[in-house]
């Protein structure tokens, strides 16, 4: 497989790092945004510790102009950014009634925005070269809604609209766009939540068990090899049975 650029947004989180692991071991080179100095530095030095370089560059997915800087800084670092995978995200969860405009623009902004904002910078490369990877990592909860996460279901699902649309615009410019949608994953975010909510999540899916990291890893990289060329459009749900659907 011929070596590439991929751009992996919040790449530091449990599922970008494991992305970006199984990127940099299908031979690719890898960048990453941040937007806390201190601790991507830290982030860093552990993954070349792993005998992994990823280049970090500063932004702000949610803030167009330092996503337009971030790609052009990438380019300059690594060449010409041919996969590209949305997988920024934030929650600032609460009911409706109780929502307030500020956590509705966060949310949308950092989970929706930054999908624009960093794509844009480089679709017209891809268009140029003939051949792209465009990966959004959207949620179970933007398929199926939960309680108090309008605004972040609002955003996952709108990932799928976006994903259908550019699929379909560049299809025959050699660019593939599909989606990957986790369930309930065993991050640190995950497993803060109290044992008995854990518990009574997992009683829910079929699998019996969160899924990990490694597999939405592997989710992603399926899209990515040249066999997966006419996958186009798609959503792969990778959520242990929890959420079926055509």
């Amino acid at each position: 497989m011929q070596s590439r650029v991929a751009l992996v947004t919040g790449g530091t989180g449990g599922i970008g790092t494991s992305i970006i692991e199984r990127l940099a071991s299908m031979g690719h080179r890898v960048a990453t945004n941040y937007r806390d100095e201190a601790k991507a530095r830290a982030w860093q030095a552990r993954m070349r510790e792993r005998g992994l370089e990823v280049h970090l560059s500063r932004a702000d997915v949610a803030d167009p102009e330092q996503c337009e800087a971030m790609v052009r800084d990438v380019e300059q670092a690594l060449g010409p950014v041919d996969i590209l995978v949305n997988n920024a995200g934030i929650t600032r969860d609460t009911t409706f009634h109780r929502m307030t405009a500020q956590q509705w623009n966060e949310v949308i902004a950092t989970n929706l925005g930054s999908v624009f904002n960093v794509t844009r910078p480089v679709i017209d490369g891809m268009r140029a070269r003939k051949w792209g990877r465009i990966i959004q990592i959207s949620s179970i909860n933007g398929q199926k809604g939960q309680y108090g996460q309008a605004n972040y279901a609002a955003s996952k699902a709108g990932m799928h609209g976006f994903t259908i649309s550019l699929a379909q615009e560049n299809a025959r410019f050699g660019i593939t766009v599909n989606t990957v949608s986790p369930g309930y994953i065993g991050t640190d975010m995950v497993m803060a939540v109290p044992e008995d909510v854990r518990n009574k999540i997992i009683q829910q899916i079929p699998t019996g068990r969160l899924g990990n990291p490694e597999e939405i890893a592997y989710a992603v990289s399926f899209f990515i090899p040249d066999e997966a060329g006419w996958i186009t459009g798609a959503n792969l749900a990778v959520n242990g049975g929890q959420y079926m659907g055509w």
